[in-house]
């Protein structure tokens, strides 16, 4: 009779039953954090319907306790300080472990901050709800799906599926997406930051895997970006949108090249910019290719030059803040060997500086591209010219 009343509850379940309920209730979990808090509260890039809303801000205060202008203020600023000592959660600063297996700990830490979330924390929900439920009884909300839960499915089972409720969020999302996805996995897009894509496949936690795809496109709703990846919280988004409850403001741009111009106008500048993470991957693919021909060449006539070439060769295509002092020297040391090398990665910097010039009119951009393209045709280095005529078909 005791076990009875321990292990059944309205839905007798076996034990795979009560497995697939708590992969199901987290998977709904993680579309909320996904597509309300990170997509729409943080970033902007979509503007969903009061009931849609409503209900993803009801469910994350059953499942996990979050305050939406707390973790939309964490959120934004990791991305202002991201990688850098005053990241909330930044495993480059604080180390792989402390993140992956404490970010809960971490988050916790800095959405205690009051000049945080004074700062990043603006725009997200206010109402009567929120500041009378929702944000002063945050425990309470876990406590009534706890009984939900064991009236439901069992005490035991109850219990076990309220546990994995409540340790998804706080691993996943803290931990995995804080964590492995800016330290191991592949980039797509030289984003100034270490975010990496961890699987193509963007399943297990809603399309956050493609983490360095939101770095380049921060207010995009859509996180894959080539053809083999897949991010079901985009699916979910569609089939929002499909029923009136979304609206999709943002996605990433895709570029366009037409035939070569013979000279940069004012329409090259700016589809330049606006795909300038594009425009960063094609000048990565050149230099990859440079630093290919003259390895070769330096092995067969400065051996030494070639190895101290050949040492600091991942840090070619890095962005120079992600190095440290350290190793700008030595890299700067390395490209004295070889002109082709030096001017391309010179003339990347100038590259990169034309969308970070706000003050600079769209004349005096021009110009500046104008007189960048044709420095590097005249280099008399193939993979510089070639990426050039590409850079001038931008349209």
């Amino acid at each position: 009779m005791q076990q009875s009343v321990l292990f059944s509850g309205v839905f007798d379940l076996p034990w795979w039953g009560a497995v697939l309920v708590a992969l199901a209730l987290t998977h709904i979990t993680i579309a909320s954090v996904t597509i309300f808090l990170h997509r729409h509260q943080a970033h902007r890039a979509l503007d969903l319907h009061p009931a849609a809303s409503h209900f993803f801000r009801f469910w994350l205060w059953l499942t996990t306790g979050m305050v939406t202008k707390e973790w939309a203020a964490v959120h934004r600023k990791h991305h202002a300080k991201c990688d850098t000592p005053e990241d909330p959660h930044s495993p480059q600063v604080l180390g792989i472990n402390r993140v992956l297996w404490g970010g809960v700990f971490l988050y916790i830490r800095e959405s205690d901050k009051p000049e945080t979330i004074a700062r990043y924390g603006h725009g997200t929900p206010d109402d009567w709800i929120e500041r009378r439920l929702y944000s002063r009884h945050k425990i309470l909300g876990i406590v009534l799906m706890g009984i939900v839960d064991m009236v439901l499915f069992g005490v035991v089972p109850g219990g076990l599926i309220l546990l994995a409720q409540i340790a998804w969020i706080p691993f996943w999302a803290a931990g995995v997406v804080n964590g492995i996805g800016h330290y191991w996995g592949y980039r797509n897009w030289p984003a100034p930051d270490a975010s990496t894509n961890i699987s193509p496949i963007g399943i297990l936690i809603g399309g956050e895997e493609l983490h360095n795809n939101h770095h380049a496109f921060p207010t995009s709703a859509k996180l894959s970006c080539k053809w083999y990846e897949f991010d079901v919280g985009w699916l979910y988004i569609r089939a929002l949108q499909a029923l009136g409850l979304a609206t999709v403001k943002h996605v990433a741009p895709k570029p366009r090249l037409a035939a070569p111009k013979p000279a940069v106008d004012l329409e090259t500048v700016q589809a330049v910019i606006r795909c300038h993470y594009d425009v960063l991957s094609s000048y990565t693919r050149s230099l990859k290719r440079a630093y290919a021909e003259e390895f070769g060449r330096l092995r067969r006539l400065s051996p030494r030059e070639a190895h101290s070439l050949r040492a600091v060769r991942h840090w070619l295509a890095k962005d120079e803040r992600m190095l440290d002092e350290s190793r700008r020297m030595r890299l700067a040391l390395a490209l004295r060997g070889s002109r082709a090398l030096d001017t391309m990665y010179s003339m990347r910097r100038e590259l990169t500086a034309l969308w970070s010039r706000s003050t600079a009119t769209g004349e005096q951009l021009v110009r500046q591209l104008q007189d960048w393209c044709q420095r590097a045709e005249a280099s008399g280095i193939a993979p510089l010219a070639e990426f050039s005529k590409r850079l001038r078909s931008y349209a």
